[in-house]
């Protein structure tokens, strides 16, 4: 097990994430909302671990997108997510397009921001062939 450490720091417009290229602002106006991190996270990991996943299966693709829809729950005080579907934009050759299918079911149980989420959190994803 390792640990690491992130630091937030508090800055002129919000609370800020320290960066070389510039302080990431974790305020919807003015950069990117904690809750769009999340999903930003959620997204990017499972984008990286499919695209692994693939090459391991020697499947040869052109990765285009990936966009998440999601669902928050209105009835609780916090308005946690409840759900996140992630749709994966691929070119892949007709005759691997079914093994590009099933791969998808590998993502979540091998992606660590996945698998960091509440369990009452579902995750899915959609794969849509360009």
């Amino acid at each position: 097990m390792t640990n690491q450490i992130i630091k937030l720091i508090q800055g002129k417009n919000g609370i800020e994430l320290p960066f070389e290229s510039g302080n990431w602002v974790l305020l919807k106006e003015e950069g990117y909302s904690p809750i769009q991190m999340l999903l930003a996270s959620v997204a990017g990991c499972g984008a990286y671990v499919y695209q692994s996943i693939l090459n391991k299966s020697n499947i040869s693709y052109t990765f285009k997108t990936v966009s998440v829809k999601y669902t928050r729950n209105q009835e609780k005080q916090s308005k946690p997510i409840e759900s996140i579907d992630m749709t994966f934009e691929v070119k892949v050759a007709d005759e691997d397009q079914e093994r590009a299918r099933r791969a998808l079911k590998l993502i979540s149980k091998n992606c660590p921001v996945i698998q960091s989420l509440d369990s009452a959190i579902s995750v899915s994803e959609t794969i849509k062939f360009i």
